[in-house]
């Protein structure tokens, strides 16, 4: 495990000046978010390994679409009046999130109610599982799912979604790669998860070096399990 101060080209490139040259030229998968600068860097140092962007469902920049769009219907309902309807749409958020296996009965109800409510949310939802079922599917079939998602996504007239099927299009090879090869990030999106927590409790460090060793001390952290450790 290894960290460094920034978040650039440079600092990738002295990860890779540690890794040294044989073990590059070992790499054969390298998963890693949208940023350019990473791809440039690792088309670089190690031209021989895929690429594999993260899953794009609901972990890329900015607020997930569903969540966009819930939040823009609630505005518009409560400036038309609609208070009744605006306060029923700001209760759905973890409806509209959650993995359909996961709903309660109570979350059951609030996404059928959508489905009456307001049908530009209800689609939102309908686009964000088809694209999780395409990852969900991985290869040949996932690479289906996905060709009709952005064909459906690019006429569907939601902002959000347009400007998310322009992204994925800008990153499809990469994204065919993550199908191809079923590869993610969700180990390093969870350990991003414990980083954030030790940061909003970093009140008294001075220094990025600082951070970076509590985070490979702390259990649950970057640091493997270590001898005599409880």
């Amino acid at each position: 495990m290894w960290a460094g101060k920034g978040r650039n080209a440079a600092t990738l490139e002295s990860f890779f000046d540690l890794l040294g040259e044989t073990r590059c030229a070992q790499l054969t998968h390298v998963t890693a978010d949208g940023a350019e600068f990473i791809h440039d860097v690792v088309r670089e140092r190690a031209p021989q390994a895929v690429i594999s962007p993260w899953t794009p469902s609901t972990s890329w920049p900015g607020p997930p679409p569903p969540d966009a769009v819930r939040r823009g219907v609630r505005n518009q309902l409560r400036a038309a009046g609609d208070t009744a309807t605006a306060t029923a749409i700001k209760g759905s958020r973890w409806a509209l999130l959650k993995n359909p296996p996961d709903l309660t009965g109570d979350q059951k109800t609030t996404l059928a109610s959508i489905a009456k409510l307001n049908n530009p949310l209800y689609r939102a939802y309908l686009l964000t599982e088809q694209l999780r079922a395409a990852f969900e599917a991985k290869g040949a079939r996932g690479r289906a799912l996905l060709a009709g998602w952005l064909a459906w996504a690019r006429r569907c007239q939601i902002p959000e979604f347009v400007a998310l099927a322009r992204t994925i299009t800008r990153f499809l090879p990469l994204i065919h790669n993550t199908l191809d090869h079923h590869l993610g990030n969700a180990l390093s999106e969870a350990t991003n998860t414990h980083l954030r927590l030790l940061t909003r409790r970093a009140y008294g460090y001075h220094s990025p070096e600082a951070l970076i060793a509590m985070a490979t001390l702390t259990r649950g952290g970057l640091c493997p399990p270590l001898p005599g450790r409880s």
